[in-house]
């Protein structure tokens, strides 16, 4: 899950956006392409654990960014091992997580705009060919951005069903989608009322 920026000092917080941005993609890369056992794996988690150590970001978010995993682990995980083998789910599944945890980690200690920046100037050649960098730009912003909200709507959803005593189950989809169509509704509004669609 993509969260927001918290403020800090240390040597991750301090590296540019740039670099970060391009670590993450290397580190993705290597996660992706190298041939994992069982213990390679668990040691690429430690070392993403070791950077929110390195990050200083405190025990409770990090136990946070992996229990809001924990449904993407259940659900990946069971299908895997019954369709694959234990060995595999694992790997499998804890590939992803590291994946997560390290885009994660990126929006915890990046401003939004820092990213965007280098976005746009990573995209700046593109638009020899004809293509509109700032549209994407701003698509790319507002799709980075919708995520921690949409997160908060389901939280919003679960609260509200714990207040009520019930459990929607796969019902829950149709209020988190009916607030989230209605806050698309807002943001195409406040764009047009710009002139920015």
């Amino acid at each position: 899950m993509i969260q927001q920026y918290r403020g800090g000092t240390s040597i991750v917080h301090r590296m540019g956006a740039g670099v970060k941005l391009a670590l993450l993609a290397a580190l993705a890369i290597v996660l992706s392409v190298y041939p994992h056992d069982a213990g390679s794996i668990a040691v690429a988690l430690l070392g993403v654990g070791g950077l929110y150590l390195l990050a200083r970001i405190p025990v409770r978010a990090f136990s946070a960014e992996v229990w809001r995993l924990r449904w993407l682990v259940l659900i990946l995980g069971v299908a895997l091992w019954f369709f694959a083998s234990p060995l595999i789910a694992w790997i499998s599944v804890a590939r992803i997580v590291a994946l997560v945890l390290l885009a994660s980690l990126l929006t915890m200690t990046t401003r939004m705009g820092d990213l965007l920046a280098v976005l746009y100037r990573g995209l700046g050649p593109l638009s020899r060919v004809g293509v509109d960098v700032d549209a994407v730009a701003m698509t790319l912003s507002l799709a980075l951005t919708m995520i921690p909200v949409v997160a908060s709507f389901a939280g919003a959803v679960r609260d509200a069903e714990r207040a009520r005593g019930v459990r929607l189950g796969v019902r829950g989809v149709v209020p988190l989608m009916v607030r989230t169509l209605r806050h698309a509704d807002d943001v195409g509004d406040a764009l047009a009322a710009r002139g920015l669609v």
